[in-house]
């Protein structure tokens, strides 16, 4: 079964940070574009950023421009997990994060994690 599990959400004031986790299975985690995408209540889903990598190295990362220069992804391929560092977060930062991935065609997401963002 193809599973993403996200962690490390929580309560932060701001310019805090936070360090979310997405623990994945069921797939051959290094071989696949990895997502984080949010989603503010009352709003639509937004991306966040996009890493890739080939034969178990990073090669290629994007950021929306909201959160560039804040926020680093990167993947541990031996651990099978995804991360998300958030620094300098602020209120608009508040959202509920998900991991997300496509396997073959269907798209597969965790549960998600709250951050909030709040003095």
């Amino acid at each position: 079964e193809v599973r993403l599990v996200e962690s490390g959400g929580g309560l932060v004031q701001p310019g805090g940070s936070l360090r979310l986790s997405c623990a994945a299975s069921g797939f051959t985690f290094t071989m696949y574009v990895m997502k984080w995408v949010r989603q503010a209540p009352g709003k639509g889903p937004e991306w966040v950023s996009t890493i890739v990598s080939r034969g178990g190295s990073t090669t290629s990362y994007a950021y929306a421009d909201s959160v560039k220069g804040r926020f680093t992804i990167s993947r541990d391929n031996a651990k099978n997990t995804l991360y998300l560092q958030m620094d300098s977060l602020k209120p608009d930062d508040t959202a509920l994060y998900f991991c997300q991935t496509t396997v073959g065609t269907n798209p597969v997401r965790g549960q998600g994690t709250q951050v909030t963002v709040s003095s």
